[in-house]
């Protein structure tokens, strides 16, 4: 097994984590700004892409001997990954950053939920419900409908790879499973972004360039860094951290994109991200109890 770099080893883990998070939503915030040249499937088609060339370079994963349940299981977590994306980014064309991922990370919110059972998250739940009440009548609902129910799907695709990722990392030894999926979801993606992603690129074949920094940025660069930091971590404070995900993207939308939040929808962030904290640190005391 190789060992850390010795460099990263002095990085404490938690700033590991959040360096992943703002990783994740500055990449986002820079694909957006191309929309224009590619389209927003156009953009989510360009990362996967070179995300899933990358990672199925760097890992090679070996499938010579699959059976059928782990070919299943990758395929399964890909069209999670793909959906995840494509959505995403649809919501991003047009409402902000901010807003999409606060809807977004109700997904697994509401997994987190569903697995309760005492009182008390009764309580994260109603503090969560309240953010989507906020949202729903924030300016971005009312004008965005299309937009909010992008997110939305994008939310049931992130619960359904949180679900996937759990099984694949159960049969399938490594990140084998991982890459696998990253093809599959690029595939997902192709038949709908292929053509602007294509017209994009042959305009200015600078946006190569431009993408696959999104692609390290959303993709390849977070996952190294989450691994390195859940192995010197408990997942209980990397579950915190992730909890930020919707505030770190309204800012790297804010300083990308220009993107300002309505009173009312930064309320309902605060609310989502206050839940999400919650359920987080109850559900680890129960199982530490």
């Amino acid at each position: 097994m190789k060992r850390e770099p010795a460099r990263m080893t002095r990085v404490p883990a938690p700033l590991l984590a959040l360096a992943a998070i703002v990783s994740v939503q500055l990449g986002a915030a820079i694909a957006k700004t191309r929309f224009d040249e590619v389209g927003s499937v156009g953009a989510a088609t360009l990362r996967l892409v070179i995300g899933a060339v990358v990672l199925a370079l760097v890992i090679r994963p070996r499938v010579r001997h699959w059976n059928r349940a782990q070919w299943l299981g990758a395929i399964g977590l890909g069209l999670a990954l793909g959906g995840m994306n494509v959505f995403i980014y649809l919501a991003f064309a047009s409402i902000p950053i901010g807003v999409a991922v606060t809807i977004e990370f109700l997904g697994p919110l509401t997994l987190s939920l569903v697995h309760t059972r005492r009182w008390r998250d009764v309580l994260w739940a109603v503090l969560a419900l309240a953010g989507v009440v906020l949202l729903g009548v924030g300016p971005s609902a009312v004008t965005q409908l299309g937009g909010i129910a992008f997110a939305v799907a994008a939310a049931v695709c992130w619960a359904g790879y949180i679900v996937m990722n759990r099984h694949v990392g159960s049969i399938i030894p490594g990140v084998d499973g991982l890459a696998v999926s990253m093809v599959v979801a690029m595939l997902v993606s192709l038949p709908f972004g292929l053509r602007t992603a294509v017209t994009g690129i042959v305009a200015d074949p600078t946006l190569l360039i431009v993408f696959g920094a999104v692609a390290v940025l959303s993709s390849v660069l977070p996952y190294a860094l989450e691994m390195l930091a859940l192995r010197r971590m408990p997942t209980r404070v990397f579950g915190i951290l992730q909890s930020l995900g919707p505030a770190v993207a309204a800012l790297a939308g804010l300083l990308v994109l220009h993107e300002a939040l309505s009173l009312v929808e930064v309320l309902a962030l605060a609310c989502v991200t206050a839940a999400s904290v919650g359920v987080t640190v109850y559900s680890s005391r129960r199982k530490s109890a």
